[in-house]
């Protein structure tokens, strides 16, 4: 692959620039409902609050939820009886004062709920978090990663025995050796590298199909900081050496049980070697032009012209944190933030 010769200096019309980061307003982010934390442990609350007229339930699938087909988009909210499990309930929180409850659509003790999706329509996560309005997209995430962690542990990780439903869905615990179990999420840091002269860091993931880059991410490992994170895995995945991680914003991305923590890092190219992938990863690393990048962010069908790969540039979902911050490093026009 071609690389752009790095300048001696900083181009002109980035030099001595440095911009604050503007608060990203994050698809999957921004629900308001109270979870409801001290209610959780009193039977006759819970009961109370499935008794409410007001209670409804709300549904999900692994990847899908459950949306109500009108002209504004929302979460479908359907009665309680015969959609839930009185006896082990995942209490959502009170929305507006009004008790929410999660119904997994995948759960095979639960035939009838999926016979109530006419009611409405099944879409994706990615969908809903464009669709929705933004605490409701919110509360699709929240939904989705709840569902999928009880989905996922009904079984016990100490001795294997079946678990059961405590503090109305926020815990389960085993019967036969008394650990409890608690919902976790996996920090994982995603960056958008820069060097400073109007090119940003891509890579390519295997599997994907020619021409689809996006910025580089990985886990955080145990014992390391998010911003050691960043520095090591830009590195593993590309052998360029960032520096100055800062830290920007983090969405929810319960693919199944992740945090995205996005950051922007800086790298000076040092020459005309380019990055290399890391093996078993990576398919392509390299340093993308912001015009290169512009015109990738434009309308789909818009013709793209690179170097990088045999197709055009396509970049990710305007659901995802990695196009927010790719799309405002280009709205900034390149420059770097503040450190």
């Amino acid at each position: 692959m071609t690389v752009p010769a790095h300048p001696d200096s900083r181009s002109p019309a980035l030099s001595g620039v440095a911009l604050a980061a503007p608060p990203l307003a994050l698809p999957l982010t921004g629900a308001t409902i109270d979870r409801a934390s001290d209610l959780r442990d009193d039977r006759n609350e819970i009961l109370r609050l499935l008794d409410d007229p007001q209670a409804a339930v709300l549904g999900a699938s692994a990847d899908r939820v459950l949306i109500g087909d009108s002209p504004r988009p929302h979460l479908l909210r359907r009665p309680l009886a015969g959609n839930i499990n009185p006896h082990q309930p995942i209490l959502l929180g009170l929305d507006a004062g009004a008790p929410l409850f999660a119904a997994d659509l995948d759960d095979p003790e639960a035939a009838s709920q999926a016979s109530d999706t006419g009611l409405g329509r099944l879409v994706t996560l990615r969908e809903a978090g464009l669709l929705l309005p933004q605490a409701e997209s919110g509360l699709a995430a929240y939904l989705v990663a709840l569902l999928g962690w009880h989905r996922n542990h009904r079984f016990c990780a100490r001795c294997g025995s079946p678990t059961r439903v405590r503090q109305a869905g926020l815990a389960r615990r085993c019967p036969s050796c008394g650990a409890s179990h608690f919902p976790r999420t996996d920090p994982v840091v995603i960056m958008l590298v820069d060097d400073g002269c109007g090119n940003v860091l891509l890579g390519r993931r295997i599997g994907w199909e020619p021409g689809r880059f996006s910025i580089l991410a990985g886990y955080v490992a145990p014992g390391e900081t998010p911003e050691e994170a960043v520095l090591r895995e830009v590195h593993e995945e590309s052998a360029v050496r960032a520096h100055a991680p800062r830290y920007i914003a983090s969405q929810p991305w319960p693919f199944p049980a992740s945090l995205m923590l996005g950051y922007e890092a800086s790298a000076e190219r040092g020459g005309a070697q380019p990055p290399r992938p890391q093996p078993g990863e990576m398919v392509e690393v390299a340093w993308f032009s912001l015009d290169e990048v512009r015109e990738a962010t434009g309308p789909e069908d818009r013709p793209a012209n690179n170097e990088h790969a045999s197709g055009a540039l396509r970049l990710p979902g305007q659901v995802s944190i990695a196009r927010q911050l790719i799309d405002a490093w280009v709205a900034r026009g390149g420059h770097r933030l503040d450190s």
